[in-house]
């Protein structure tokens, strides 16, 4: 006689894709969050393989859907450019994102940081950094020997993995890619295009004023010549 056994189906694990919280409290935490994330992605745009989001919710345990945090900035080299409703580490290959930025606001807590600490330190993300807007004050840590360990300096530092400069400034935190380029706000890119226009335009304006110059004189230089001729003078054996 066969006993037949009954199993009950396991139901899936749902990892949900917002934990209800907002991205920013403020509109400049807000600005800096799309600074930071944008500059970065930019930076990478012609590599397939490096992710860039900003405020994406990170498992990086499978089975386990309360064990999450949401960078406001987090980089996954390694990792495809594909659209995700959040990052579950098992289906990147295990791969953690390897750089975070967190960008304070008021109503962050000590407690809170530290815990973001605690998380980043255990699951494999090499470079960690913290901006606060409003004091002007950066910090970062960097993986050594499988321990996030301060920064000392983190003026004139430069990431290893982003290879992305951190100067501090009067206005605040400033960002230089590998180029020299500064990361810049939606506003400044806008400015910078139409100022980069205006110079074009005035380049051509000047082009077109020597072209139309060149050919008076052209013009002149061939009348003088029929003068030339008219009386007898060969102009180009003179």
């Amino acid at each position: 006689m066969v006993t037949e056994i009954k199993t009950t189906p396991q139901t899936p694990i749902i990892y949900p894709e917002s934990d209800g919280q907002p991205m920013a409290e403020n509109t400049e935490q807000f600005r800096w969050i799309v600074t930071i994330q944008g500059g970065i992605d930019a930076l990478f745009k012609d590599d397939p393989n490096v992710f860039v989001a900003g405020d994406l919710l990170w498992y990086p345990v499978e089975g386990n859907n309360k064990l999450r945090v949401a960078p406001d900035v987090m980089v996954a080299i390694g990792r495809p450019k594909v659209k995700r409703g959040s990052y579950l580490q098992w289906e990147e290959d295990d791969i953690a994102p390897q750089v975070v930025f967190e960008v304070l606001s008021p109503g962050n807590t000590l407690t809170e940081m530290a815990k973001k600490l605690d998380f980043y330190q255990r699951y494999g993300v090499e470079e960690y950094y913290i901006y606060d807007p409003d004091k002007i004050d950066v910090c970062g840590w960097i993986r050594t020997e499988n321990q996030l360990t301060l920064i000392d300096t983190i003026k004139g530092w430069i990431s290893p993995r982003l290879g992305v400069r951190f100067e501090i400034s009067e206005s605040g935190l400033e960002l230089y890619r590998p180029d020299g380029r500064k990361f810049s706000t939606y506003i400044e890119l806008e400015s910078d295009r139409q100022k980069a226009e205006k110079r074009a335009q005035q380049e051509a304006e000047r082009a077109q004023q020597e072209a139309e110059r060149a050919q008076q004189e052209a013009e002149r230089a061939n009348r003088l010549a029929e003068k030339l001729r008219e009386l007898g003078i060969d102009p180009d054996a003179m």
